[in-house]
């Protein structure tokens, strides 16, 4: 066989060497061109700013328990009569804040673990504490991750029974307190879909709205329990996007415990607890023209959820140590609201009231207390409220009434038999501009 061997001329090498180092340049940048390419259809880190600026005015016919500098108000303060039997309470009041001003930041970027990913951080004027009024406070702050049927959520965030699809439209702050329950509070929370139905759970502790206790409200009662407060929810929701309709239902179970105490007054070791339950029921459905709200409410131990109620000292279980056993204080409540859904114009009214059960077991002495509103037997309201919206300008007068009935006599176990009805007209006007 003969080979025959050809010589490359100078210019086909020349040729030949520039193709070997043009494959050997795509080979190097082919992973960094793919990685590029897999990167551009990430989701961009995308930050909004929302929020709004509002200043209400508000007239008090009678002092009020209430936070703020009265923004925040609960219910009308008891008569106080003095030696000529006048009432000291009842002054009229007038008012104007823009401590609810707030401003918030939605954050949305790449997914993780094939999840949606967002925060969310809104904080507003209103102030920690009443000597820190105009205090700017953090209201939320979380981040949520949502996969096509289930969602994780891990920060601050509404209490899981301030449900956000179903609660009071007041123009007042209280937004239904102390008929609605109202707090906020640092929580890991599980919500998973099953077609209609929604299981949520969620698991949390206590920041601006703490239990009371011997040391006054605090969050440390529940940190000494070592065990963060419970909370299962379920849920029905039909929506109808075509017509525009919406209807709610579902069950809320709540569970806590506290230890008031790790040492007596007489320096004893002590480790008694208090466990509470709470259960909630609501219901909503949303027309085209109207929406209607309904709650329920029973539970013990509710001063951190802004409502009547707590717990007491039961019983002395060792006397020598000053080691006490405790029982929870019981409410139950009830509001409804509901409202027009015209853009521009709307009409609504909301009605609230709650009854103090008293204490779920039998108290055997005369023992500390740690409740909101020990002395009241029951609160009702009702307010009306009209809104006037312009492009990004809200203008929102109310009307709200508010009776808070006194014990002036009393039954077996702390229980109130008599009550002297004390009541509060509040005329507020609330002003937004929102961006």
């Amino acid at each position: 066989m003969l080979l025959i061997v050809k010589k490359l001329t100078i210019k086909e090498q020349t040729k030949i060497d520039f193709m070997k180092k043009y494959v050997l340049l795509v080979l190097f940048f082919l992973p960094i061109i793919i990685f590029s390419q897999e990167k551009e259809k990430e989701k961009k880190v995308e930050v909004k700013l929302h929020g709004f600026v509002k200043s209400d005015l508000f007239f008090d016919t009678r002092e009020n328990v209430s936070i703020r500098e009265g923004h925040f108000m609960l219910y009308p303060l008891n008569e106080q009569l003095d030696p000529e039997g006048n009432d000291i309470h009842a002054n009229t009041n007038l008012n104007m804040l823009s401590i609810q001003t707030r401003a918030n930041l939605l954050i949305t970027g790449p997914d993780v673990w094939k999840a949606e990913s967002s925060a969310f951080i809104e904080a507003e004027f209103f102030g920690t504490t009443d000597p820190d009024i105009n205090g700017f406070r953090l209201r939320h702050a979380y981040i949520k991750l949502q996969w096509p049927k289930t969602m994780f959520l891990v920060g601050q965030y509404w209490h899981p029974m301030f449900n956000t699809q179903c609660y009071p439209g007041t123009v007042s702050f209280n937004t239904g307190a102390p008929f609605q329950p109202f707090s906020r509070n640092p929580q890991l929370r599980v919500k998973q879909e099953f077609g209609k139905f929604n299981l949520v759970f969620t698991a949390f502790w206590q920041r601006d709205f703490r239990s009371n206790g011997p040391l006054g409200t605090s969050s440390v009662y529940l940190r000494n329990a070592s065990i963060p407060m419970l909370n299962l929810r379920f849920e029905y929701v039909s929506k109808n996007e075509e017509n525009g309709t919406e209807f709610i239902i579902g069950g809320s179970f709540n569970y806590k415990i506290l230890v008031p105490r790790t040492m007596t007054d007489s320096l004893y070791k002590t480790n008694s607890s208090i466990s509470s339950l709470g259960f909630s029921a609501y219901t909503k459905y949303q027309g085209k023209n109207i929406t209607a709200k309904l709650m329920g409410f029973y539970g013990g131990d509710t001063y951190d959820l802004t409502m009547l109620g707590g717990y007491v000292v039961k019983d002395i279980t060792d006397p020598e140590k000053d080691i006490v056993s405790y029982t929870p204080v019981c409410v139950t409540s009830v509001w409804f609201d509901i409202h027009t859904n015209g853009p521009k114009f709307q009409y609504g009214l909301f009605g609230g009231y709650t009854k103090n059960l008293g204490p779920r077991e039998e108290v055997t002495g005369h023992y500390s207390s740690y409740t909101r509103g020990s002395d009241i037997g029951q609160i009702y309201r009702i307010s009306g409220r009209f809104i006037y919206n312009v492009n990004k300008f809200r203008l929102a007068p109310e009307i709200e009434y508010t009776v808070a009935g006194y014990a002036t006599e009393y039954g077996e176990n702390l229980s109130i038999t008599k009550t002297n009805a004390i009541g509060n007209v509040r005329f507020l006007v609330g002003f937004y501009y929102f961006f």
